[in-house]
């Protein structure tokens, strides 16, 4: 990855890879979980804090996967049933994928089940190496294979399923005499045959959803895999895409039937959209709700903020976190909103800033206006009450309230409350001077400035 940061805690459509892989698995209601962390343990334990019932196991040094497992004996101790094994780079793994492989490896009592798949370019993997009568024999990784061996294209998955109860004495036997000076969790195949025991292979049809991530190229492909499906999954449940492939929703993102998306769309994180909604061309939409039968218009940002039904955003308006448009508002373009309250029915339609303000129902905010919420140390709160009007081009100078119905005339600086139904005016008394204009003209024409 040629990174600082740690592998699994790369974002791919909205998730990092390893929580992709901790949200497939989370469908089989597990009794216990682990992840065993190694290469930055502290920041990958930091980034699953959320998960309060996940446990973690570190390996220090990095000896291999048979290794790896082994850090994991103290919290299975004591417990009975199925261990799934799982790599934490795999964000393509589908649930019913995993569930397939328990019940075969159920059905079939076995002690070990592995996951293959045919690669007609198997380079990397480790071979399955079958016997006479076809069953399992071991597992040999490309380093120790032979060249018949290389040919084979059955390969070894790395998921498993194991029987807990034999499985930590036969972790014991594990050795690291080969090429990599590593305990190989593969080796467990052949250990387990020499006891007699029962090893099972389940052979996966479509390779791709075992694709790992092992570079910005691998991530870059499988997002693109993982928006597709879930593009798809939108369109099945009723929202139009007007252009799939140059839209990206991420897989946490939730939409409301007979919405349509425009090109070059962004939905990202916990949003939700409701239904019958139009969501134009180029908008970005961040962790946010929007209610039933909102218009974005194009280009339109909006960030961790609420929007609710039959408001009417944009074009090029731009609503920052923790801000909230009521219903039937309208938020024109250039406008932007900072941790502001837009109520029912209210407008500010043309180039305004309102930060840090409530506004009531019904308000008319014109073009131009201004919160001046930040006095170079503080923000300050604007109150602008029910059915308001501010004229274009005013500053509202925080912390300020204007009245219910009051009106600001149109430039006007307001640095006291208005008054309920009140006429406030603040600004410098108009002058005209006569002739002044052709007085000018007339010694400009006789040279002088």
């Amino acid at each position: 990855m040629k990174s600082s940061r740690p592998k699994v805690l790369h974002e791919l459509a909205g998730r990092s890879i390893i929580e992709h892989v901790l949200s497939t698995a989370d469908g089989l209601h597990a009794a216990a979980s682990v992840v065993v962390i190694g290469h930055g343990a502290e920041e990958v334990r930091a980034a699953l804090a959320a998960r309060p019932t996940l446990q973690f196991a570190v390996q220090s040094p990095q000896l291999g996967t048979g290794h790896a497992l082994m850090q994991a004996v103290p919290a299975l101790a004591g417990k009975s049933g199925t261990v799934l094994l799982v790599y934490g780079d795999v964000p393509l793994l589908q649930a019913n994928t995993l569930s397939r492989l328990i019940e075969h490896h159920r059905t079939h009592k076995a002690a070990a089940t592995v996951l293959t798949m045919e690669l007609p370019e198997p380079y990397g993997y480790g071979r399955i190496v079958r016997d006479k009568k076809g069953q399992i024999a071991r597992i040999v990784e490309e380093r120790d294979a032979s060249g018949d061996e290389r040919r084979i294209q059955e390969v070894n998955s790395g998921i498993y399923c194991f029987d807990l109860k034999p499985l930590f004495n036969s972790l014991d036997q594990l050795a690291a005499d080969n090429a990599q000076g590593e305990y190989y969790l593969t080796d467990l195949v052949s250990i387990y045959r020499q006891r007699k025991m029962r090893v099972e292979t389940l052979s996966l049809e479509s390779p791709d959803e075992l694709r790992g991530v092992n570079s910005r190229v691998d991530l870059s492909e499988l997002g693109a895999i993982v928006r597709a499906r879930k593009n798809r999954e939108v369109m099945f449940g009723g929202v139009t895409l007007e252009d799939a492939a140059t839209t990206y929703i991420d897989v946490t993102v939730t939409i409301g039937a007979d919405t349509i998306i425009g090109p070059g769309v962004v939905l990202q994180g916990t949003t939700t959209i409701g239904e019958g909604c139009r969501i134009r061309a180029g908008c970005r939409i961040t962790n946010a709700t929007i209610g039933d039968r909102v218009t974005v218009l194009d280009h339109s940002v909006i960030t961790e903020s609420r929007v609710d039904a039959g408001a009417h955003i944009g074009p090029l308006a731009h609503i920052r976190p923790q801000s909230e448009v009521g219903e039937n508002a309208h938020v024109g373009n250039f406008v932007e909103l900072k941790k502001t309250k837009l109520g029912k029915g209210s407008k500010a339609n043309h180039l305004a800033y309102l930060g840090d303000a409530t506004i009531g129902e019904r308000a008319n905010i014109g073009a131009g206006t201004i919160t001046c919420n930040y006095d170079g140390v503080a923000k300050h709160p604007t109150i602008i009450e029910d059915g308001a009007f501010i004229g274009s081009d005013s500053q509202l100078v925080a912390p300020v309230r204007i009245g219910a119905g009051a009106y600001v005339a149109a430039g006007s600086s307001i640095t006291k409350d208005v008054p309920a139904d009140a006429l406030a005016i603040a600004r410098g008394r108009q002058q005209n001077i006569p002739d002044w204009a052709a007085a000018r003209r007339a010694k400009r024409a006789k040279g002088h400035d």
